[in-house]
C-alpha cells in the first residue's frame, strides 16, 4: 500500500510540474526534459545552484544541435543566475533546450521538481554590476562566471587584450571558453564577451595570440592569430584568426594543426624570434616543454624538448612562455623559460617556476644545475603566468591567475570566481653567481595611484613601506583579523602569515605561512591590497609574494615595527 501511495504521489508531482510549464517544458524521464523557447528577449537567465548535479544542455533548432554546455541547474535554491544569449538564435525555428541531469533515477519526481523551472527568466539585459563583498576593485575579474588561466594576451593600437579561461554558465570550472577583456591602462578592464567557444573538436583550453605584422599566415597584415588547445577526447592544437583586432575570431579550416599521443599536450605559446626570422612556439607535453618553429604559423616543425630532470616535477607542466631579457646592470641578454606547475608549488598546489639559459631558435639550454628550482612568486596564489605579445618599448608584461587549484572552486564568492594579479614587468638580475627573474609592478600601477597619500589603509590601495633592517608589517581590522609580514634582513627572507587573515575554513589548504628568499637586502616594499588579495613586491624586483585573503571587514590599520622604525605611505587605487 505504501509503495502504491509513493508511486501515485510521484506521478502527481510529475503531472504538476508538467501542468505548471506545459507550454515550455516536456519531461521525458526523471533525468531528461525538453525546454522550448518562444520568447523574443535577448537572454534566458538560468538559475544555478552550485551544490546541484551537472545538467548537460543541448541547444537545438531546426532539428540541429547548435551548442552544448553543462550547468548546475538549481534544485532546492538559487545561488545566482547565468545568461544564455539568445541573439545568435533569433532567426532559428523550433528553438529548444535538450536537458539531461546527472545522477540516478529518483523517487522524488526527479528533474520535474527542480526549482529552476519557476526561476527561469527571460530578459533583454543581464545585471553584471560589481556587488560582491570580495570582488577586487583594481584587479581584473570576469564579469560573471569562473575564470582561470590568462590566455592569448596581446597589445595593439593602445589597447591591452586579455583573454582567459572562462565558464559562462557557472562559477566553478566547466565549459572552457576564451572570455575577453580589454584595457587601455592595465587597471580598468572592460568585458568584451566570449571570443572563442567550444566546438566539435573540443572545449577551448589555454593558448596564445600574436599580432602578425608581416602577414606570414596569409590572414592579412596585422591580423591577430591565436593558437589554443582543443580539449576533446585528446588534446590537440588549433588555430583561429581575427581581422577586427581580436573582437571576433574565425577558426582555421585545417584544425587541428598539431597532434600528439601525449595525454597532457597543451597551452601553445608562440612568438616571433628576430634572431632566426621565424616563429617559435613552446608547449607543454607531459613533464617537458616541446619547442617548434614555423614560417607561417600554420605549419610547425618540432625542434627539441626541454625539462627532463630539470627543476620541479611534482605535478603537470603547463602554460609555458619563452622570452629574451636583458640582465640588469650588464650588457648581457639571456632567455627565460616559464613553466607553470600543478601541484608542486613551494607551499602546495600550483605555482610558476622558471629557467634561465640560452636559446638559438632550436634548443633551450639551462645555465643552472638540474636540481635548482627557481620560483617567480612565493605566495600560494600566483599561477599560469604568461606575457603579452607586442607590448610597447620591448617590455615583457606578465599577468598571472591569482588563485590555487587546491581551493579555487571553493573560495567564498558566487557570481564570479578568481581574479588576475596586477600587471608586472619582468627582467633579470644576478646574485651570487645565479641569474634570477626580477618582478616589478608595471609603470601603469604607479600611474593609477591617488595623488594624495595617507597613513590609513583603504579596501583598495598600495602601501609603500621603507625599511632599514628587520621589520614586521601587520595589516589588521577591528575584528581581530590580521596578516603579519616579517622581513629578516640577515637571513634574507620575507614571510607572510595569513592564518588569521579572516575566512579560511572553506579549505584545509588555505591557512598558510609563505616564505621567500630576498636575494639581498630590501629597502622598500610595495604592498598592493585589494578586497581579497595582498601582493608584496620588492621595489627593485628581487622578491614577489601573492596571497588571497578574505577578511570579514577590510583591513583598516597598518603597523610597521623594527629596530629602525619603518616609514610608510598609502595610495588609494581603484574606482
Amino acid at each position: 500500500m505504501r509503495t502504491i501511495r509513493k508511486t501515485v504521489l510521484s506521478m502527481m508531482l510529475l503531472l504538476a510540474g508538467m501542468t505548471a510549464s506545459a507550454q515550455e517544458t516536456q519531461f521525458l524521464s526523471n533525468n531528461h526534459c525538453l525546454y522550448r523557447i518562444h520568447q523574443s528577449e535577448k537572454y534566458l537567465l538560468i538559475p544555478v545552484q552550485e551544490s546541484a548535479e551537472l545538467s548537460h544542455v543541448k541547444v537545438i533548432a531546426n532539428n540541429q544541435q547548435l551548442k552544448t554546455f553543462n550547468v548546475r541547474l538549481a534544485n532546492t535554491h538559487v545561488d545566482y543566475y547565468v545568461p544564455l544569449d539568445l541573439e545568435a538564435y533569433k532567426s532559428q525555428k523550433g528553438l529548444m533546450l535538450d536537458i539531461h541531469v546527472d545522477g540516478q533515477a529518483r523517487n522524488d519526481g526527479g528533474i520535474a521538481n527542480f526549482g529552476c523551472w519557476k526561476g527561469m527568466k527571460f530578459s533583454d539585459s543581464f545585471d553584471m554590476k560589481n556587488r560582491e563583498q570580495y570582488r577586487p576593485l583594481y584587479h581584473h575579474t570576469p564579469a560573471y562566471g569562473w575564470m582561470n588561466d590568462p590566455n592569448g594576451m596581446f597589445y595593439k593600437d593602445g589597447v591591452w587584450h586579455l583573454y582567459f579561461q572562462h565558464n559562462p554558465y557557472g562559477s566553478q570550472w566547466e565549459n572552457m571558453t576564451w572570455g575577453h577583456s580589454t584595457s587601455t591602462d592595465l587597471v580598468n578592464w572592460k568585458f568584451e564577451g566570449e571570443a572563442i567557444e567550444p566546438d566539435v573538436i573540443g572545449t577551448i583550453f589555454s593558448g596564445s595570440a600574436v599580432v602578425d605584422k608581416k602577414n606570414t599566415a596569409g590572414f592579412g597584415e596585422g591580423a591577430v592569430v591565436a593558437l589554443y588547445t582543443s580539449a576533446g577526447e585528446n588534446q590537440t592544437q588549433s588555430m583561429a584568426y581575427s581581422t577586427d583586432n581580436g573582437k571576433t575570431f574565425t577558426k582555421y579550416e585545417g584544425n587541428p594543426i598539431i597532434t600528439s599521443n601525449v595525454p597532457d599536450f597543451r597551452d601553445p605559446h608562440m612568438f616571433w624570434n628576430e634572431d632566426i626570422k621565424k616563429w617559435n612556439m613552446i608547449l607543454a607535453a607531459g613533464q617537458q616543454m616541446n619547442i617548434y618553429s614555423s614560417d607561417n604559423l600554420k605549419d610547425w616543425t618540432y625542434e627539441s624538448s626541454f625539462g627532463a630532470e630539470y627543476g620541479n616535477h611534482g605535478g603537470v607542466w603547463e602554460c609555458p612562455d619563452l622570452m629574451k631579457l636583458k640582465v640588469r646592470g650588464t650588457d648581457k641578454e639571456k632567455w627565460m623559460l616559464l613553466c607553470n606547475i600543478n601541484p608542486g608549488g613551494p607551499f602546495g598546489g600550483s605555482a610558476t617556476q622558471y629557467f634561465i639559459g640560452e636559446f638559438d631558435g632550436h634548443k633551450f639550454t639551462c645555465e643552472s644545475k638540474p636540481e635548482v628550482t627557481k620560483w617567480m612568486d612565493y605566495g600560494k596564489d600566483h599561477y599560469a603566468t604568461v606575457t603579452f605579445d607586442n607590448a610597447p618599448d620591448g617590455r615583457r608584461v606578465a599577468i598571472a591567475w591569482m588563485s590555487n587549484w587546491q581551493y579555487a572552486n571553493q573560495v567564498p564568492t558566487l557570481q564570479y570566481r578568481s581574479a588576475n594579479s596586477i600587471a608586472r614587468d619582468l627582467g633579470l638580475f644576478e646574485y651570487k653567481g645565479e641569474t634570477y627573474c626580477s618582478v616589478t609592478p608595471s609603470p601603469e600601477m604607479t600611474a593609477a595611484r591617488s595623488k594624495k597619500t595617507s597613513k590609513a589603509l583603504s579596501e583598495a590601495c598600495e602601501a609603500v613601506v621603507n625599511v632599514k633592517g628587520n621589520a614586521t608589517i601587520t595589516l589588521s581590522n577591528d575584528k581581530g583579523e590580521k596578516v603579519v609580514m616579517t622581513y629578516n634582513a640577515k637571513a634574507e627572507t620575507f614571510e607572510m602569515d595569513r592564518t588569521k587573515s579572516g575566512k579560511t575554513d572553506f579549505s584545509n589548504e588555505f591557512a598558510a605561512v609563505t616564505k621567500a628568499p630576498t636575494y639581498g637586502k630590501i629597502s622598500q616594499f610595495r604592498i598592493f591590497i585589494d578586497k581579497s588579495s595582498i601582493e608584496v613586491l620588492d621595489a627593485e624586483g628581487k622578491m614577489a609574494m601573492t596571497n588571497l585573503v578574505f577578511p570579514s571587514k577590510p583591513y583598516n590599520k597598518i603597523v610597521v615595527k623594527g629596530k629602525r622604525k619603518g616609514k610608510y605611505q598609502v595610495y588609494k587605487l581603484g574606482k
